[in-house]
């Protein structure tokens, strides 16, 4: 390990000049005690390290002077995939060779590329997760990350809605979709798949933080020759949105809440405000909107409030207003009892 930080601290002090104790520590996530430390350990081993006080001091190495020690280890080029995902790669235990190798790689590059992509570095940003939404906890995400890539069987104590079960897995691939890891396996043992179903072998989705134990990795098993992780993925989504929205709901909106359409239902609620129809003589238009079973879609559809009328189907008109009606008695009783 410190052999790896002397070598973070070599190339930061290449790519970036000088840099003071405490840039460094914050850098290398050390005290600045260890920086010194780390600092005479270069000196003493050749490295042509210049300590300047003052305020415009600090650390840099002398004019001219480049390491040559910029092959990437097997972990540091693992990790490049994940290089617009920082966070990611510290959840799967690759911060350090994430961030190695990316200090390897601008210290290879001719000077103006390596000032182009410091200047990209500065100007873009990735943050993947969604608003307003802690990270589910994967305390056992590098468990199953060592199972995905040994190709090793993983069993897993797992929680589905129907109840916890213990399922034997090949695990195939992981997929960090907004903020959240899946993991992609295939039954191992014959019971069931992503927990919801009976075990018949097929190849299901696992939510990472659902996996309350996980023990592996074990025996080696062959992935299956046709299978693609992408493909599967998408394969996968377009299945589980058809699951998800078993309806329609026709609606009158105002303008209001035609804008909200996007921001409160994603992408179904965009393609509904898409296709609304000519406003009406006070503004407001007619949408579809695909809704899920009809509990789900009197919850989803009073966030509205009073800027959308439900037209149909029948059933859902009748349990919105039916929900309307116990809202008004409830606050009506409330008002009533507090005057």
């Amino acid at each position: 390990m410190r052999a790896d930080r002397l070598l973070q601290m070599l190339l930061l002090l290449q790519n970036r000049g000088r840099m003071t104790a405490p840039d460094l520590a914050a850098e290398l996530e050390v005290s600045v005690r260890t920086v010194y430390r780390d600092a005479e350990a270069l000196a003493a081993s050749g490295v042509p390290l210049l300590a300047e006080r003052g305020p415009e001091g600090g650390y840099r190495l002398v004019e001219g002077y480049r390491t040559r020690l910029t092959g990437l280890t097997e972990a540091e080029a693992g990790s490049l995939w994940l290089a617009g995902t920082p966070a990611a790669a510290a959840e799967l235990g690759l911060g350090a060779g994430l961030a190695t190798a990316q200090l390897k790689l601008r210290a290879a590059l001719p000077d103006r590329l390596a000032e182009r992509t410091r200047r990209v570095s500065e100007r873009f940003h990735l943050d993947a997760p969604a608003w307003f939404r802690d990270a589910d906890p994967v305390p056992h995400l590098g468990r199953v990350a060592e199972a995905v890539w040994e190709q090793r069987t993983l069993r897993v104590h797992y929680r589905r809605w129907r109840g916890e079960v213990h399922r034997g897995l090949q695990p195939l691939g992981l997929v960090l979709k907004g903020g959240i890891w899946y993991l992609v396996a295939r039954s191992a043992d014959g019971g069931g798949g992503s927990g919801e179903g009976d075990g018949d072998g097929a190849v299901r989705t696992y939510r990472v933080s659902r996996i309350l134990a996980a023990d592996g990795p074990g025996e080696r098993f062959e992935r299956p020759a046709d299978f693609g992780l992408a493909a599967y993925w998408e394969g996968a989504s377009r299945r589980l949105e058809a699951a998800r929205y078993r309806g329609e709901a026709h609606l009158r909106v105002s303008p209001r809440a035609l804008r909200m359409l996007p921001v409160q239902f994603g992408s179904a609620g965009a393609r509904a405000a898409a296709g609304a129809g000519e406003p009406e003589a006070d503004g407001w238009v007619r949408v579809v909107l695909p809704v899920e079973s009809t509990p789900v879609a009197v919850s989803d559809l009073l966030r509205l409030g009073t800027d959308a009328e439900v037209l149909g189907p029948g059933e859902l008109r009748e349990a919105v207003a039916d929900a309307v009606g116990e809202l008004a008695r409830r606050y009506g009783r409330s008002t009533g009892e507090g005057t």
